[in-house]
């Protein structure tokens, strides 16, 4: 993953409360209790396998559209066929 971009100056300007109320309107950010890391556990992320998979070329020229990342979600529409049935038993 390449380094992240230097923050620009209008970000480095911004006051602390500017900052709050940008991450309070922000849908994303919710707030973690304070009492979460007293619990909270790591988990290793799980490694992938690099393989060769056939594609058919319809499926392949659509996840290639969706952009950069698309592996990981053809990855992310097979990870939930297989819970799916997994669920189904």
């Amino acid at each position: 993953m390449p380094p992240a971009p230097p923050l620009s100056s209008a970000f480095k300007a911004l006051t602390d409360e500017a900052i709050e109320h940008r991450a309070a309107d922000d849908p994303d950010a919710g707030a973690i209790p304070a009492e979460f890391w007293d619990t909270a556990t790591p988990v290793e992320a799980e490694t992938k396998e690099q393989i060769t998979l056939r594609l058919d070329p319809d499926v392949l020229r659509h996840f290639r559209s969706t952009g950069k990342g698309y592996q990981s979600r053809i990855n992310a529409v097979l990870k939930s066929y297989v819970r799916a049935k997994e669920k189904a038993g």
